[in-house]
């Protein structure tokens, strides 16, 4: 197993970095509020760490776990950093009452983040399509992902595999707006009767 560095200390960076402890990873926690990273240390426990905001993270994976609002802003703030390293956006852009986007096919959050990533760091799109508590649950499920780095893919596809999750490769980082919709869809369903306790499957009709 490896360290996995997660920028934020919210809900979906304790359900992340509490399944990665969990599946024998390290995790490292950076937020601007240190006493908060600490805390959540103290909670996901199995050695979990507390990094410095903006140095250089531990993990060549680097979950971007912040409001979509700050996500590309503290990617430029890491700068050269983040050089060489994975960068995982888990952020759903959405508007207001979340029944669309701000972004736009081309425009998705993972290719702004790409915009202002250092040489070297590759961009991945995955997690943005499963609630916080359904991850928490530890039960198996299916991850979608989209990057234009195979060996990044690659990588992220094993740290999938590694907390249990089946990684489903959507093509490159232009298919990360696809996955913003299907956030948006996720969202939809859970408010019109399916409830926040479900999660997108593939499977195949008579298996």
């Amino acid at each position: 197993m490896t360290t996995i560095s997660i920028i934020g200390s919210g809900n979906m960076a304790t359900a992340i970095g509490t399944r990665a402890a969990k599946h024998g990873h390290t995790v490292e926690l950076m937020s601007r509020d240190a006493a908060k990273a600490q805390a959540l240390a103290d909670r996901i426990g199995n050695g979990a760490i507390v990094g410095a905001f903006g140095a250089r993270p531990a993990g060549d994976i680097v979950i971007v776990a912040v409001r979509y609002a700050g996500a590309a802003d503290v990617v430029a703030h890491y700068g050269d950093a983040l050089a060489g390293k994975i960068l995982v956006d888990i952020t759903n852009p959405f508007n207001a009452d979340a029944t669309g986007l701000v972004t736009t096919p081309g425009d998705s959050m993972s290719q702004r983040i790409a915009a202002v990533a250092p040489e070297g760091a590759h961009v991945v799109k995955a997690f943005n399509t499963v609630f916080g508590g359904v991850l928490a649950e530890e039960k198996p499920l299916d991850g979608f992902f989209a990057g234009d780095n195979a060996e990044a893919k690659a990588r992220v596809s094993a740290f999938l595999e590694s907390l249990d999750i089946r990684p489903l490769d959507a093509g490159g980082l232009e298919m990360a707006h696809a996955l913003e919709w299907a956030g948006i869809l996720l969202v939809g369903l859970a408010r019109n009767g399916a409830g926040f306790d479900i999660a997108f499957g593939a499977g195949v009709p008579g298996q």
